[in-house]
Order: C-alpha cells, then sequence, then structure tokens
C-alpha cells in the first residue's frame, strides 16, 4: 500500500506540475488522453476518486439526492435518501449493494449510528420537505425515528409543539441528530427554527439552545444543517454544530453554553463528522471569487484538533495571512456538486454524498 502511495503521488505531482502543494492532481496515464486515475487533495491529504464505486442500478434502486451515510460495527455503510423505493442502501466497501429497506421517508435526509452496548440503531431524520408525484414541492412536519439495523422502528421523538418547546407545529423542519455518551439525543432543526433540540435517551424533552434570536448574536445558527458530538477530548466532550448560512461552525457544551466559532470562509459546510483526531465535512457550496454562492460548486474539508483547517479536496488548498484562513474557494476542476456528507472508513477512505447531483451515487475516495 506505501508503495502504491507513493507512486500514485509522484504521478499524480508530475502529469499536473503541482510538486510542494498537490492541490489538485491526476495520475498516470498519456497527456494526450483521459487520466487514468484522478488524485485531489492537498498538504498529506490526497484521495483517488471513484466515482463509480456503488454497484447498483438505478431502475431497481434509484437515488434522488444520496443525503447521508454512516458505517456500522461490522463495516457496512448505510447510506440515506429520499427515494421512497428505497430510503436506505447498505454498501459493502467495495461498492456491493447488501440490503435496502425504507419506503416512508419522502424527505430522507439524516443519518447517525447510536452505539449501545454490542447493538447498533439508527437515528432517521426526515425534514418533511419532499416533491408528490407530479413535482410538485410538499411539506410537512418533520420526523426523528430510532430503529434498529434493519429497519424496525424502536420510537419517534416527539414533535417540539407537543413538549412545549415550540408554539407551531410547521416550524419543525429536522435535519441531524447527534447522542451523547450518555444517550442523550441532540436534533439539529436546520431546515427549521434552527434550535437545537435535546432529549434524553428516553425521548424525553430536556432543554433547546441555538435558535436565530439571541441578544448575543454569536450564539444563533443560521441553518443549523449538523450537529456532532465531538469526544476527542474524552474529559471535555462538547458539541460542534453547524451555522451553515454563516460558514462556520459553532461549539457549544453539552448543556446548550456556547463555548467558541469556528470559521471556514467561503465554505457552507454541512454536518461535521469527527474521525480520529479529525473534523471532517461536507462543502454545499463555496463562493466565488466575488463572494457570491456559486450554484454547483461544493468540495469536503478536513480540520484539525485545533480548529485549523489542513485540507479541503475539491477544493483550493486552504491559505492563512496572520493566522486568518482566507475564503477556500473551488477548484477549478470541478470534482463534486454540493458535497452533503462524508463517511470515513478505518481506511482512511471517504465516501462523499452529494444533493442535487443529477442523482449520482456515492463517490468514494480512496487515501494515496
Amino acid at each position: 500500500m506505501k508503495n502504491r502511495r507513493t507512486f500514485i503521488r509522484t504521478s499524480a505531482a508530475a502529469s499536473a506540475g503541482l510538486v510542494a502543494s498537490n492541490a489538485f492532481a491526476f495520475s498516470i496515464g498519456n497527456p494526450n488522453t483521459q487520466p487514468a486515475e484522478q488524485v485531489i487533495g492537498h498538504n498529506g491529504f490526497t484521495y483517488a476518486v471513484d466515482k463509480g464505486w456503488a454497484k447498483i442500478s438505478a431502475s431497481t434502486h434509484p437515488v434522488i439526492n444520496c443525503h447521508e451515510m454512516v458505517q456500522d460495527s461490522k463495516g457496512r455503510l448505510f447510506m440515506i435518501g429520499d427515494d421512497t423505493h428505497n430510503n436506505i442502501l447498505v454498501f459493502d466497501k467495495s461498492g456491493q449493494l447488501l440490503d435496502s429497506w425504507g419506503t416512508s421517508f419522502p424527505s430522507g435526509h439524516g443519518l447517525t449510528l447510536s452505539k449501545e452496548g454490542d447493538e447498533d440503531f439508527l437515528l432517521i431524520v426526515d425534514n418533511g420537505f419532499y416533491k408528490d408525484l407530479s413535482g410538485k414541492s410538499k411539506s410537512q412536519h418533520g420526523n426523528v425515528v430510532k430503529t434498529d439495523i434493519k429497519g424496525r422502528i424502536i420510537f419517534s421523538l416527539a414533535q417540539p409543539h407537543t413538549v412545549g418547546a415550540y408554539k407551531f407545529e410547521e416550524a419543525y423542519h429536522p435535519t441531524e441528530t447527534a447522542v451523547a455518551p450518555n444517550g442523550d439525543i441532540y436534533v439539529a432543526d436546520g431546515y427549521g427554527s434552527d434550535y437545537i433540540l435535546q432529549f434524553d435517551s428516553r425521548g424525553k424533552f430536556i432543554r433547546k439552545f441555538g435558535g436565530r434570536n439571541n441578544e448575543n448574536k454569536e450564539h444563533n445558527l443560521i441553518c443549523a444543517h449538523g450537529v456532532v458530538v465531538d469526544d476527542r477530548n474524552k474529559n471535555n466532550p462538547v458539541l460542534i454544530c453547524t451555522s451553515r448560512e454563516e460558514c462556520c461552525f459553532k461549539v457549544f457544551t453539552l448543556d446548550g453554553k456556547f463555548i467558541r466559532r469556528i470559521d471556514t470562509p467561503g465554505m457552507f459546510v454541512c454536518r461535521p463528522v469527527i474521525h480520529g483526531q479529525h473534523l471532517f465535512a461536507g462543502v454545499c457550496w463555496s463562493k466565488d471569487a466575488e463572494g457570491k454562492k456559486q450554484d454547483g460548486s461544493g468540495f469536503l474539508t478536513i480540520i484539525d484538533t485545533n480548529y485549523k483547517v489542513l485540507a479541503s479536496p475539491g477544493g483550493n488548498a486552504p491559505v492563512y495571512k496572520n493566522g486568518i484562513l482566507q475564503p477556500t474557494l473551488q477548484h477549478e476542476t470541478k470534482v463534486f456538486r454540493h458535497g452533503h456528507d462524508v463517511c470515513i472508513d478505518e481506511d482512511e477512505s471517504i465516501y462523499v454524498c452529494q444533493w442535487n447531483a443529477n442523482r449520482t451515487t456515492p463517490v468514494k475516495l480512496s487515501r494515496v
């Protein structure tokens, strides 16, 4: 594996004429033909791109939007989408389909793995926005459901208006969940009222925080698209929440007290994902050189424990001036369209989900 990584990295640099940064490169191949393998990334985080990883048929297992992925304790990869022929697709790491289920989540969006002892469970989020058979946009209240690994429903979380958290039912359109070490469930209401809602492990409502109308605006969340429990410091786990329209993440204590902001200028980030000592995230849009949101854009970003951006595969290499990250733009050679989520396996491969990307299946990035 080491020789292969060295060979691909060297070939990629030579082909693209990039040596120091490996900002964006292609591997071996006749310079007059399409490269055999595309390699992206920077600063040691370089990956070979495989857009044909998923071995499924659009006729039997169609995908509208490939929203999120998680890996279970057996190494299987679970993807959620919003096509009710099969909301959940289960793959092995080679892209072979192992299972499919789920027909009742027309807005299937969020997917979180919850480990309880030796058993895996899933938290499925339906955000409530969908299109009917004629293509007309519809809306219903969002929903969060806990299932076992085969899709059997354990319970649904209460609607916020039924527990006194919200005044109106229609204000709730959740996008993501996270589970704390004690089993508490955090729901990011990213398409609704932008609160983080905290429930205990049995679904009892505890509190809400975030939202858009705090006296200190730094505590606000604007498009609270994702949330994760960051337990890299085992003695002091925290919540990292997305504020996508502000191009940043915000860090809170587990009881909802604001700690700090992590700026990702130019990047409209989605769910934060912790793997090892790094934070990974899909970038659903990036800004152009004039600072405008660029339709059809998107890439990934990788951040260390000090909240410094190390690499943005599919985007330009991160640039810091006087310790401040400058806006990161999409690379001129476009690889992704609206990077929506990432899942990282034990081999450091990244599986990339994309939204509004012409019904594409997950893209696999193999570390090189």
